[in-house]
């Protein structure tokens, strides 16, 4: 044929050249090798990570751990699959039945024939490595198994230790599962075979099924059904772990008296009978029918419908509804105090607490301490005011919510001054990863002061910060805000700090952190971990290089102790010429038998979680929680440290064993720490959560749920989201003395009076941990947080104040943490309230609002015109703190300052008199100090009197107003530090 080339033909498609089969197998080559080398670099760098921060035995335990489980599962998974397929290869007929459909299969023989043993390994391989990549997830399971440790508890139904539900069990039903679909896949697989080979037929006369055929499946199915006995017998087991709705507890969990007396007794009868139905199916290669066996299953799957099911209904329909208090009284009460247990909530110490709207100032000066730390620096506030005042620079940042510690017997709000990238005004590679790399200091202010503009009182300040945490190393590597990364080293300038007017501190890194990128092949796999080519050939990169990364005290916890989970909230401790980071570390388990469940993320959450963060656990749902571990994060040298803190809890004694070395023992916490570790909010939400029911601790009562409590709304945020746990220095009626606590309040359910006030000790000590529930009659008519904002609003003195102040500053205002307080025998209620100017947007607190009881509302420009107002002359015997004002620059450091009258009072008896008032006034902080209560009456009394001949004199002399002693309050009649003008 003549050759029709052209425009229009089509042109012949040959096969590829040798060049470009060459090309192919290159470009192929180099995508593999490309694969390999993302997947070496995240598995190096890891290497490199944990070997930096001296745990490379965590790494090194979990990878053997999920090599070994993918290793040994994946083998086994591979084996029993590729044996049965073998072997129902041999069992294959010698001659296929000459038939339609068998001549069709002859195809597919005679095409697999060249590639059968290939297809076997293949198969084999790819089941294996599936099932293997499942094993190896599975490797904390594992070392809870192989590492367990008893509780020394045992449950009231099976008197099992707990260990066994906790560390036992799981393992066990892995391993089950594993057995289900090692053989379910071997029976498809080995079916398949038989069909493709002949040993199977639908169609033709004669047997369906050849003998080698039905003996190799009936013994499949027999070990299948057999399994299934043995997931019986597991059952039973697994009741006192089983969760439902009951009660309007969604996660109840453990057995009831169904389960009891219906399911328990039928998981018995079902084990016995599949053990009977598995015999007859491994008989039936020697009996050559399928009759008994099949009858046998059958039996077997109507006794799971009857038995199983079918018979548990009836029983509670017939045995159990009609009486269900009387049949359930027991298993309640062993779910009252499994849960109690579980959740650290059985010694809460329960008291009566009668409130009174009645003033008694001699109970009122019992809690003097409590009203004189009331906090009026809300940290869920305030932080834009530190930010306006105290970043000083644009690339500094504070943390939306700030957090709250004691440093001495002074609650502190504190905040660290991070760096925000965001805010430099030159974005580059350079920039954001060299030249801004760190973070500088804390700032500090009194949590129950503010001077007279509404500003804090810093403590701790300017920049770098001076104040009362003396000399600590104030750069932050590692803290909240850090950058992804950052290239630091001997060779290289960072930008430290700046000061107006001055040139730019500079700064080397030499804390001894992060990897080296000296080695060519490493800073190849860190710019494929992090997708920047500049890290491998970057000029900028000297020799002695480091990369910082992962330097969130969050994740680097929770990277070294994966078996924890971390508080959502880690906070800032200066102490030892360091600033560290706390963070609390929860063991959790969902195994813990009749302990109700609970779905940790919704427990924590309330109306500052979107700020603060949330902590999940792996499961995220659980039914025993300890804080067993205490964590610290240097915000220099990144440094992790793990402290073993709850001595008797099995599960971190498991982990340790697991993780040998990795926690050190809770007598190493260094001695200047121990005072700043506090107890944690996370735990106490869920502690709370489950209060709110599980305080009823009688069976009866609980069924009836009559007395249910909830966590009051929030409402002074528009979110609809419970009320957070505060901080505050508390005493309540059955302790000594106040002490630093975390505090909440209960509503009954459904409606929004007082039900009750909790404490917990957050300080380290004899009491730490110790829960205090004050209950109040149910008649009290104790305003809870949301009737007490409604009286607040509905106040028309209150409006009126509040309507001028924003209006006359064209501003808004923000309502600060409601606090709710015994005092006195009643509840006190205070709430400050912020005026946020318009375009600043910074609060400033211009007033305090005040409840006692169901009285009158008060508001003030400071706590103490508040309480006096609500009080009386009660306040007069309480000292409340007074601020002096912030100077013009907010960087620099302020300190108390004398107050000065006009004129100077030259006259003799007018100094002797104002020499007077001073010791007087210092007799009475002293007394205050030292609790001793009469010896501060004497001061007040001899300050009045003092204060009086002062004034006299002046009078006498012709003089002006004489002045107050210094830091007393200037101009008050009686001398009395309640009666101070600012909060």
């Amino acid at each position: 044929m003549p050759d029709r080339s052209g425009p229009g033909s089509r042109a012949r498609v040959g096969p590829p050249s040798r060049r470009a089969k060459v090309l192919l197998l290159t470009v192929g080559v180099l995508a593999a090798l490309f694969l390999l080398f993302v997947m070496f670099a995240g598995l190096w760098t890891d290497w490199l990570w944990f070997d930096s921060v001296h745990y490379g035995s965590v790494f090194t335990t979990q990878l053997s751990a999920k090599v070994g489980l993918f290793a040994v599962f994946g083998l086994l998974m591979a084996l029993v699959v590729g044996f049965n397929l073998w072997l129902a290869y041999r069992l294959r007929p010698p001659l296929a039945a000459m038939s339609v459909e068998q001549q069709s299969l002859d195809r597919y023989r005679m095409g697999v024939a060249p590639f059968r043993k290939w297809l076997l390994i293949g198969l084999s391989l790819v089941v294996g490595v599936a099932a293997g990549a499942a094993a190896g997830a599975q490797w904390r399971t594992w070392m809870l198994w192989i590492n367990g440790t008893p509780f020394g508890v045992k449950d009231d139904q099976f008197h099992k230790d707990v260990s066994y539900y906790a560390f036992d069990l799981p393992w066990y039903q892995f391993v089950l599962g594993f057995a289900f679909s090692a053989v379910l896949v071997s029976l498809l697989a080995a079916t398949a075979v038989h069909y493709l080979y002949g040993g199977l037929r639908l169609q033709g006369p004669g047997r369906r099924a050849s003998a080698g055929a039905q003996g190799h499946l009936a013994v499949l199915l027999g070990v299948f059904v057999l399994l299934k006995a043995v997931a019986y017998w597991l059952d039973r087991y697994a009741l006192a772990v089983k969760s439902e709705s009951f009660k309007k507890v969604d996660g109840w969990t453990g057995l009831r008296y169904v389960d009891a007396n219906a399911f328990l007794p039928a998981k018995t009868i079902l084990f016995f009978v599949a053990v009977i139905c598995a015999l007859l199916f491994f008989l039936t290669p020697i009996r050559r029918t399928w009759a008994p066996a099949l009858i046998g299953f059958g039996l077997m799957a109507l006794s799971a419908l009857l038995v199983g099911g079918l018979y548990p209904a009836l029983v509670q329909k017939f045995q159990v509804m009609p009486n269900e208090q009387a049949k359930e009284t027991a298993y309640i009460q062993k779910n009252i105090d499994a849960t109690r247990q579980a959740y650290g909530i059985a010694d809460a110490v329960e008291q009566q607490y009668a409130p009174t709207d009645s003033i008694d100032a001699d109970k009122v000066k019992q809690d003097a301490q409590t009203i004189t730390d009331i906090r009026l620096v809300d940290p869920n506030v305030v932080s834009p005011t530190f930010q306006q005042n105290q970043a000083l620079r644009n690339y500094y940042a504070f943390p939306k919510t700030l957090d709250v510690d004691r440093y001495g017997d002074q609650d502190t709000v504190l905040g660290v001054r991070e760096l925000d990238l965001s805010g430099v005004q030159q974005r580059n590679f350079i920039n954001d990863h060299f030249k801004y790399t760190h973070g500088y200091g804390v700032v500090s202010a009194k949590g129950n002061q503010v001077d007279a503009n509404g500003n804090p009182v810093y403590t701790e300040q300017s920049l770098p910060t001076t104040g009362d945490l003396g000399e600590y190393q104030q750069r932050v590597y590692y803290g909240e805000k850090s950058p992804l990364y950052s290239v630091v080293g001997p060779g290289m300038d960072e930008i430290d700090y700046t000061r107006d007017g001055q040139p730019d501190q500079t700064w080397k890194y030499d804390g001894g952190s992060g990897v080296s990128l000296d080695n060519p092949l490493t800073r190849a796999a860190y710019a494929v971990k992090f997708a920047e080519p500049q890290i491998f050939y970057s000029g900028a990169i000297k020799d002695g290089a480091k990369i910082l990364y992962d330097r969130t005290p969050k994740e680097r916890v929770e990277k070294v102790a994966p078996w924890l989970s971390i508080d959502a909230d880690p906070y800032p401790v200066v102490q030892g010429g360091r600033l560290v980071w706390v963070l609390d570390g929860y063991t959790t388990s969902d195994g813990y038998p009749f302990s109700s469940k609970t779905t940790f993320g919704d427990a924590t959450k309330d109306s500052m979680t979107d700020q603060r963060g949330r902590t999940l656990t792996a499961t995220n749902q659980v039914n025993y929680i300890r804080n067993s571990v205490k964590a610290t994060v240097d915000a220099y040298t990144g440094e992790v440290t793990l402290y073993q803190w709850d001595e008797a809890d099995p599960v971190l004694k498991t982990w340790m064993k697991a993780f040998p070395g990795t926690v050190k023992a809770k007598a190493d916490i260094p001695s200047t720490l121990l005072p700043h570790l506090r107890y944690p909010q996370d735990l106490f939400k869920v502690q709370r959560d489950l209060l709110g029911q599980y305080h009823i601790t009688d069976a009866s009562a609980f069924f009836n749920g009559t007395d249910i409590w909830d966590v009051p709304v929030d409402p002074t945020v528009d979110t609809q989201e419970v009320q957070p746990p505060y901080y505050l220095t508390v005493r309540t009626p059955d302790a000594k003395e106040a002490s630093f606590s975390l505090t909440t309040s209960f509503v009954p359910s459904g409606r929004k009076n007082l039900a009750a006030f909790m404490t917990v000790d957050a300080d380290p000590g004899e009491d730490y941990g110790k829960l205090r529930i004050l209950r109040l009659p149910s008649g009290s008519g104790a305003l809870g947080p949301e009737l007490t904002q409604a009286k607040f609003n509905s106040d028309s003195e209150v409006a009126h104040q509040l309507t001028l102040l924003s209006n006359n500053n064209e501003s808004g205002l923000v309502y600060g943490n409601l606090l709710t307080l015994p005092v006195g025998g009643g509840i006190l209620n205070v709430e400050p309230v912020y005026l946020v100017a318009r375009g600043a947007k910074v609060p400033a607190l211009k007033k305090v609002l005040a409840v006692y009881g169901t009285g009158n509302v008060a508001i003030g420009d400071s706590l103490s015109e508040a309480l006096t107002k609500v009080l009386g002359g009660a306040a007069d015997g309480v000292a409340t703190p007074t601020a002096p004002a912030q100077p013009e620059n907010p960087g620099t450091p302020t300190g108390p300052t004398t107050p000065t009258a006009p004129g100077t009072p030259e006259d003799p008896d007018v100094q002797k008199a104002l020499a007077d008032a001073q010791k007087a006034f210092d007799e009475g902080q002293e007394a205050l100090k030292n609790g001793d209560w009469t010896a501060y009456g004497k001061a007040q009394e001899t300050l009045k009197k003092a204060i009086a001949d002062a004034v006299a004199a002046e009078q006498k002399s012709g003089g002006g107003a004489s002045p107050a002693p210094s830091g007393s309050p200037s101009g008050s009649p009686s001398g009395s530090p309640s009666a101070s003008p600012t909060g």
